[in-house]
């Protein structure tokens, strides 16, 4: 599961000086001895060079070298697309999933061998990708062993959904036949509302422990800023993240009445009771100003716009090499790994345009955030943490192509222009 409001702001800062201008000269000196006391720009600049030069480099590094393997993995999936369709891995596949009599089984134990198989293939690069590296980096505190037995269990959760996902719309292409996209994306968004609902009760105890947050000071606060938001929270949950990495995070995760406001132990014990409370009012913000309905309607334009561009590129190219790959058309389960294939390098190009929406909605909750908690240094702070994996201070164009959340800089310095603007309010 980000510039609109940002323009608002902008645009009622501007109009606030404009009234300001008009009043009488002491509250006008009054603003710009202020201005001149606490500099915004300054402020943030502070907050940056608290990074050592060895410290900024390796976090530069480590998220540039992510914009590459964007790249690799997407050429990844190409080659599993070839050796599925050219060296005849799905011919045999089909071959063994024919020895069932019912034809929606045959493609589900098809597309269960699949997700199988295309895991194996990429494993190499996953396996450098997600435990060599993070660990080169010092991001992951997790063994071989139970790294691997994670990825197993992300196995099995894809195997066993996304198979059935995929049966069903293969059913749909077979019995819609022209509009199957239509009827594709209906069931995609479907399942994808489904994941959200059972998620924080199913899906991500697999991985991790939740128990309710120690009863204090600090969970209060938590949930008093959720019930001035109308947020129907009656309960802060913590889990063992560290278990996995030293990284600081929290979520408002489930729809209706699975939703629940949790954070990692990592948060609680690497950072200051007020910080805690400026991140957990940034997620807060998330529910209250109804994020994730707002991700569920992009996300099925995200798969109409998506499907549709498959259904237009797979006849294409069976057009072309169909009979080469021995494709008959569309509704061919064969067809599998060329399918998968298109509808990656549609999210790989869009990925600007979704960046985009998201860092907007972060933006969005970050404001939310610093008028709920009020805690402008708190949140700085706890921005200056995520910096050793966020390269903190991209170029323009690098950030809106590449960052799916605001840059360090970025968020930092919109903290210090809502304090410049509260000073007078302490």
């Amino acid at each position: 599961m980000k510039k609109l409001l940002l323009a608002g702001i902008i645009c009622l800062s501007l109009f606030s000086r404009a009234n300001c201008v008009n009043q009488t000269t002491s509250k006008t000196d009054t603003v710009t001895v202020k201005t001149e006391v606490f500099n915004p720009e300054v402020a943030t600049q502070k907050y940056l060079d608290t990074l050592t030069p060895e410290e900024k480099k390796k976090s530069d590094s480590y998220f540039e070298g992510g914009y590459w393997l964007m790249l690799w993995n997407m050429l990844m999936e190409l080659g599993v697309a070839w050796i599925f369709l050219s060296l005849g891995l799905s011919q045999w596949i089909r071959k063994v999933a024919s020895k069932a009599k019912n034809i929606n089984l045959q493609n589900l134990i098809y597309i269960g061998l699949y997700f199988l198989f295309a895991y194996l293939i990429s494993f190499p690069l996953n396996l450098y990708q997600n435990f060599f590296r993070e660990h080169k980096y010092n991001l992951s505190n997790l063994t071989f062993g139970g790294w691997l037995g994670e990825e197993i269990t992300g196995l099995l959760l894809t195997i066993i959904f996304g198979s059935l996902v995929l049966m069903l719309i293969y059913i749909a292409i077979r019995k819609v036949k022209q509009n199957w996209w239509i009827w594709a994306s209906g069931i995609a968004v479907l399942f994808v509302i489904f994941g959200l609902f059972i998620g924080p009760i199913f899906i991500t105890p697999l991985f991790n422990k939740y128990k309710p947050l120690e009863e204090g000071q600090l969970k209060n606060e938590i949930l008093s800023i959720a019930r001035a938001n109308g947020v129907p929270a009656d309960n802060v949950y913590e889990f063992d993240a560290s278990k996995q990495s030293n990284k600081i995070s929290a979520n408002v995760s489930g729809i209706g009445s699975t939703a629940r406001i949790s954070l990692n132990d990592n948060l609680i014990n690497r950072s200051t009771p007020a910080e805690v409370k400026a991140v957990m009012a940034h997620e807060i913000g998330h529910y209250v100003l109804n994020h994730i309905y707002k991700a569920i309607i992009m996300l099925i334009f995200v798969i109409v716009i998506g499907f549709a561009l498959v259904n237009w590129a797979l006849k294409k190219v069976i057009i072309k090499w169909g009979d080469k790959w021995k494709v008959s058309d569309i509704s061919d389960i064969v067809s599998l790994p060329l399918f998968i294939f298109l509808f990656s390098l549609f999210m790989f190009f869009a990925r600007p345009v979704f960046n985009n929406i998201s860092r907007t909605t972060e933006i969005e909750a970050d404001y939310f955030g610093f008028n709920a908690a009020q805690e402008p240094d708190a949140f700085s702070e706890a921005i200056m943490k995520l910096s050793e994996y966020r390269k903190i201070n991209p170029g323009r164009w690098e950030e809106i192509i590449f960052y799916d959340h605001p840059s360090g800089r970025t968020r930092i310095h919109n903290a210090m222009v809502w304090k410049a603007e509260h000073l007078d309010k302490k």
